[in-house]
């Protein structure tokens, strides 16, 4: 059946214009005013905008940790993400040392098949950095299309690697075609910081905080940036949370390092005081990196403004408050780190960010949805609204006001990290390689559907820009 979307405002990382849109086959093949709808179906759009599906590269689901696994699986996530706007996710496949990276790859695939209601795609997570793992990378780049490698500098004695690990991973990925993403934080100076705050007696959640202050996380993003620009490798920094490690990535963007940011929604409208709410609540808030004060959110608006961080991630990590999070009641470090952001990141970057003049609506679907594409692989497939492109639209009503409420969004998890919060604009109807997955704010879509990506290596978007948008991976 055709589709096609009439009425609507179609808005790209670089355009905005009015257009009908028309869908055959799950792609785009046709875009201009007035369209014949003759044996099509019809979408009004009307007061509308049309975006590109979301990209959501930052996401945890069905991940096991500290001694619990996160609420949110690849089914309650999916759809959580598609009634938020989000047509992809990347999801983290972890390893152990002494085990392939072939098992965990089969792992992941297991807890997600048959469950996604979205496409998505996985980065693979990098503990050691040996010739067993060296001769694996090769496979899993080129015929399992993971194109991405995360490296933790965190979580000692968990997930955390060393400077050697790094810095090999960034010499394997520079010569493979892959993009190294770090979760930067000096995880030994952690460490000692959280022994020494439990032998004082400081247990509550808000030295979550104190123990991980923005020294650490800037410490760790610089030391990503020199060992990238010595391997003349490149670089992702995931979540970052703080001006201080804003500020080392725009310090190596200006020296020409291959290095790029990434925010998340939590780090631009909550702050530590909320760590601080009475009878435990502050442990809903407990993650890594941690909020920050109050002033970082300017900074770290600005820097999306003037393109220093460059997307949006969720680090969508859900876990109950009662059940999950109170392990943590009497000792902070054993409350696990995480929180349920995959659903509202879209809405509130819009509200908050075009709705009140902080970033352009071109900002906007750039942040969202394009620049992760083009920097994992999936552009111009994803990430844009072209001739050739996945049918991955957004129908966007920038009208509706809402209040976010744990008692009516779709996570699985017992709380929202934005409760209470008014937002303005909001998914109407969201579509997946031209199929509905959310009808006017109704799920329509069928887990199983949503299909595995296996991504282009990092910098092909640079060569698929001057080639056809009919172009596949």
């Amino acid at each position: 059946m055709i589709k096609i979307i009439k009425n609507g405002v179609v808005v790209t990382a670089a355009d905005t214009y009015r257009a009908d849109v028309c869908i055959e086959n799950g792609v785009v093949t046709q875009i201009g005013e007035n369209l014949p709808i003759v044996g099509a179906e019809v979408i009004d759009a009307k007061g509308c905008y049309l975006f590109p599906g979301g990209i959501d590269p930052h996401t945890h689901l069905d991940m096991p940790f500290g001694g619990t696994v996160t609420k949110d699986n690849f089914e309650t996530g999916t759809i959580a993400a598609a009634f938020g706007g989000t047509t992809t996710i990347i999801d983290f496949c972890l390893t152990t040392k002494g085990a392939t990276l072939k098992s965990a790859v089969d792992t992941w695939h297991a807890k997600s098949k048959d469950k996604a209601v979205i496409d998505y795609g996985f980065h693979l997570q990098i503990v050691e950095m040996n010739n067993e793992k060296l001769a694996e990378l090769p496979k899993m780049i080129e015929e399992e299309g993971i194109t991405s490698l995360k490296v933790f500098m965190a979580y000692k004695n968990q997930f955390q690697a060393d400077d050697e690990t790094l810095f090999k991973t960034l010499i394997a990925a520079r010569d493979l075609g892959a993009l190294v993403m770090v979760h930067a934080e000096n995880g030994d100076v952690i460490d000692y910081l959280v022994k020494k705050a439990l032998e004082d007696g400081n247990t509550d959640p808000i030295f979550h905080a104190l123990t991980r202050p923005p020294e650490v996380e800037a410490e760790a993003t610089g030391r990503a940036a020199t060992l990238t620009e010595l391997a003349k490798s490149q670089l992702y920094v995931v979540h970052v949370s703080c001006a201080e490690a804003a500020r080392k990535i725009a310090e190596a963007r200006s020296k020409g390092i291959d290095i790029w940011g990434e925010t998340c929604p939590q780090y631009l409208v909550l702050d530590q005081s909320y760590l601080e709410k009475p009878n435990f609540e502050g442990a809903k808030y407990v993650w890594s990196p941690p909020l920050r004060e109050k002033w970082n959110q300017a900074e770290l608006w600005n820097a999306l403004k003037t393109g220093q961080l460059q997307t949006l991630g969720s680090d969508q990590c859900s876990f109950d408050f009662v059940g999950q999070k109170d392990l943590g009641k009497g000792d902070f470090s054993k409350i696990p780190n995480g929180g349920p952001i995959i659903e509202d990141r879209v809405s509130i970057l819009y509200s908050e960010g075009v709705n009140k003049g902080r970033i352009s609506i071109n900002q906007f679907v750039d942040i969202t949805s394009t620049k992760a594409a083009k920097l994992f692989g999936l552009y111009p497939k994803k990430g844009t609204i072209a001739i050739g492109a996945d049918a991955d639209i957004v129908i966007f009503d920038p009208t509706v006001e809402r209040v976010i409420s744990a008692d009516i969004h779709h996570m699985a998890v017992d709380y929202n990290a934005f409760e209470g919060m008014k937002v303005t604009g909001e998914p109407v109807s969201v579509l997946s390689r031209g199929e509905f997955v959310i009808r006017d704010k109704q799920f329509v879509g069928k887990p199983g559907s949503g299909q595995f990506l296996k991504r282009a290596k990092y910098g092909s978007d640079k060569k698929s820009e001057h080639e056809s948008t009919t172009l596949t991976f």
